[in-house]
């Protein structure tokens, strides 16, 4: 159920609307141009929904579902999503500025010139999400599944990645200066030509590096 506490000023809040807002699953709708500023999702589905210039500042999210909705525009700033799944969305031109997600699941969702920082990330699943050419230096990405991820051309400078899974993600062209890896999972990613200027790693993936530049490593 979606929950808003009545404004200031008398206008129509979310609570007012039941039966258009509250409803526990929306399909196929577009939400235009529509004020949920603070409102509350708990536990209610979204499926091939439309979200145009919406403002969802500091929505607050839980056990809430995406499914190939789109977010066109949207404003999440301050937005809290915990335990929540964006299932093959796409967000393209929305304002993260200062968002949360908490253990949330983004699998095939794609990001398109999004502001995304600062943002806070507590583990969860962003595998085979796409964040192709995004400024993501300095976020904490500690211990989550960036399985497959595309992260090409991204900036991924002064991040913490330590424990994250990165097998098999896409880091071509990445930016990763004095980016913390230690402990990530390296598995099948192209290593040779990225730029690892004061990147700190662990002994097994210093191996991998030089492996990845044709050196035999003896021990």
């Amino acid at each position: 159920m979606l929950h808003r506490m009545t404004d200031e000023d008398g206008q129509p809040t979310l609570a007012d609307r039941p039966e258009r807002v509250a409803a526990p699953e929306r399909v196929g709708e577009r939400i235009d141009h529509e004020d949920w500023a603070c409102a509350t999702l708990d536990r209610q589905r979204f499926v091939d929904c439309e979200f145009v210039e919406a403002d969802l500042t500091e929505l607050a999210a839980t056990g809430s579902t995406f499914e190939r909705c789109t977010f066109v525009g949207v404003r999440l700033n301050a937005a809290v999503l915990t335990r929540c799944a964006l299932l093959h969305c796409t967000l393209r031109a929305a304002s993260l500025f200062g968002a949360t997600f908490d253990d949330c699941k983004l699998t095939g969702t794609t990001f398109l010139g999004c502001t995304l920082r600062p943002l806070t990330v507590r583990g969860g699943d962003w595998s085979y999400v796409s964040l192709r050419g995004h400024d993501l230096g300095r976020l904490d990405l500690r211990a989550v599944r960036l399985r497959e991820a595309d992260l090409s051309e991204s900036d991924l400078s002064r991040a913490d990645l330590r424990g994250a899974d990165l097998g098999y993600a896409k880091l071509s062209h990445v930016k990763l200066v004095d980016t913390d890896l230690r402990g990530a999972d390296l598995t099948a990613v192209a290593l040779r030509g990225l730029d690892l200027t004061g990147a700190r790693i662990d002994l097994g993936q210093a191996v991998q590096v030089a492996s990845s530049y044709g050196a035999i490593v003896e021990v």
